[in-house]
């Protein structure tokens, strides 16, 4: 049984106190923002007449963007505490509707600078007022096709909140409503299964307790697999719904446009990693030959290659590795890594109610956060290290970059986290002396690989495939969402592995897809970050300045500029063919070991 969120140790949780003292002064911060968003901007019927009254709109934009985000950041790690905790239920509801009501005031914005002559923008452009501005107005220009009137972009931020019905629908049900009942552990003890502890059990040696938790979690989608796909559909629907109000071709074109990336990166690493598949047939039965099995199923596929051989980690332990592990980033770098871990930066422990999972997340103007559930596995610490990445990208882009521009694009978030893992996979392997260990290690990141880059793939193509069948005009329904998946397993895993009934219900506990087009950059920023850490472990100077300005770039450059300064250059596959090649040699050297 989980423990309650009051049983956790405060050194074990994060200091969101850092952000607000007290839910009190939350209070009379949201009591004050209300006010000022109930006021109408000065600016909406002026904006365009001077230099001097664009810059001062867009400060004033700025700063209740500042202030309703702190409101909005603190509400929401409150509530994933503890999801079951009404006050904090009710608190990042009203956190929402200000979000809201932040849209709507400013809704008038982006279509009233539209509207600017281009040669008197131009003009403004050139001026010293403007100047802090240039890159986000330009990026706003860029998207003059897509602009609505006044009128219609007011209506569209009043529909936000609706847009995220499916979302939180999902959220409450996974997170606070799901339970999977008691299976028996290594022990033939009777424990609860959760989210956090389903993917310990997966790992287990027991094939047994393996398979008694793949069935237990997998019976409780299964039985409300309706309802999951017409939340997953709705969420769908919301999507084209904004794609098309846009003018946009589609939504994959839609979601990829706001981070200035060609769909043509999103094909190329669907059709790399579709080339490359064989690869992932020779892991799949290499795993069948090391577990011993007749048929591989997916209850399987976690456990390690490596029986004789446990490596559990603590927490205390985790830190002083990652430590190590990312020396070769240097000392600043390194300095602040252990200010997160000494300063508050991160709530530790899984406890009945917390969401499932880990990120990283955190305000301007306040250190970053990092929100983990760990249970002493290596996974675990390159969970650590993963966040930490993120963490420290953050760290470095608020303290570099104007408010305005210190957010960074999920395409380049998933590099700083993922170069991270790698450099601690270099490290535990530089310094095992356990042949059984080093294999161990080699078996982790095997699973790194197929983890990412394989399994998020497929997930980019269950997306990218959903989406075209409900914008040709078919209805998603548990059955054609199922077979499309259980479709795409048979095609990623191959013919070694057994394709259980229970996997077709996968996609429906995948929190990510409730984001979409979110879920490729994973594979993408792998392989972004697999280029860059083997150049800075290669002593590469040049690219390790370049990374400390990639870190440090927020969205004051495209993303696929910003990994430019890394010497990765993600327009081409090479980059994902190079990751490719490094699993296959992998897979060789853990065979040849």
């Amino acid at each position: 049984m989980a423990k309650l969120r009051s049983e956790i140790d405060d050194k074990f949780k994060w200091a969101v106190h850092d952000i607000f003292a007290t839910d009190e002064a939350w209070n009379d911060e949201y009591e004050r923002c209300k006010g000022i968003l109930d006021t109408p901007s000065r600016y909406e019927g002026i904006i365009g007449e001077s230099a001097s009254n664009l810059a001062s709109e867009l400060k004033e934009e700025m700063d209740e963007s500042f202030a309703c985000e702190r409101l909005y950041v603190y509400a929401f790690m409150k509530y994933y505490e503890d999801t079951a905790n009404p006050v904090y239920q009710a608190m990042s509801g009203k956190a929402q509707m200000l979000a809201m009501s932040l849209s709507e005031k400013y809704a008038y914005s982006e279509p009233k600078i539209l509207a600017i002559d281009k040669n008197k923008m131009n003009e403004y452009l050139a001026t010293p007022e403007i100047e802090p501005y240039r890159h986000l107005l330009e990026d706003m220009l860029s998207k003059r096709e897509h602009s609505l009137s006044a009128a219609e972009e007011k209506l569209l931020a009043m529909s936000d909140q609706m847009s995220q019905a499916a979302s939180e629908i999902f959220s409450k049900f996974n997170n606070a409503d799901v339970r999977f009942g008691d299976i028996h552990d290594e022990n033939g003890e009777s424990v609860e299964l959760t989210h956090g502890t389903f993917g310990v059990y997966m790992e287990s040696n027991n094939r047994e307790v393996r398979k008694e938790a793949f069935y237990a979690l997998y019976k409780q989608y299964k039985e409300h697999i309706n309802t999951l796909a017409s939340t997953y559909y709705a969420n769908v629907c919301q999507a084209m719904f904004y794609a098309r109000a846009r003018k946009y071709p589609s939504t994959l074109n839609m979601y990829l446009s706001a981070s200035f990336i060609p769909e043509s990166v999103y094909t190329n690493l669907c059709e790399t990693v579709n080339k490359n598949l064989p690869k992932m047939h020779k892991y799949v039965s290499l795993r069948k030959k090391c577990l011993g099995v007749d048929e591989l199923h997916f209850y399987d596929i976690y456990a390690p290659m490596v029986k004789d051989f446990k490596m559990e980690v603590s927490y205390d332990e985790a830190k002083q590795i990652a430590l190590k592990a990312l020396a070769p980033l240097g000392d600043e770098y390194l300095s602040k890594v252990q200010e997160g871990f000494d300063s508050g930066w991160v709530d530790v422990y899984e406890n009945a109610g917390k969401r499932s999972g880990a990120f990283s997340w955190g305000v301007y103007g306040t250190h970053p956060y990092l929100f983990l559930n760990y249970n002493n596995t290596l996974n675990d610490v390159f969970t650590l290290v993963h966040e930490m990445g993120h963490s420290m990208h953050t760290y470095y882009s608020n303290k570099t970059q104007p408010f305005m521009y210190s957010g960074y694009k999920i395409f380049v978030a998933e590099v700083a986290s993922t170069c991270n893992e790698a450099l601690l996979i270099n490290y535990l392997l530089k310094n095992c002396t356990d042949e059984n260990e080093r294999k161990y290690l080699i078996n982790h990141y095997l699973e790194q690989f197929k983890g990412t880059l394989f399994r998020q793939t497929m997930f980019a193509e269950f997306e990218m495939e959903s989406h075209k069948m409900a914008e040709a005009g078919e209805v998603l329904n548990a059955q054609n969402l199922c077979d499309l998946y259980r479709d795409l397993n048979k095609k990623y895993f191959g013919e070694d592995m057994v394709i259980d009934d229970e996997i077709a219900y996968e996609w429906s506990r995948i929190p990510h897809f409730y984001t979409p087009f979110y879920v490729y950059q994973y594979a993408t920023g792998f392989s972004a970050a697999i280029a860059i850490a083997t150049k800075i472990l290669a002593g590469d100077k040049e690219v390790l300045a370049g990374y400390k300005k990639f870190l440090s770039g927020g969205s004051s450059m495209h993303p696929i500029e910003l990994l430019k300064l890394c010497g990765v250059d993600m327009s081409k596959p090479q980059v994902i063919q190079d990751a490719l090649d490094v699993f296959d040699k992998l897979l060789d050297e853990f065979t040849n070991e």
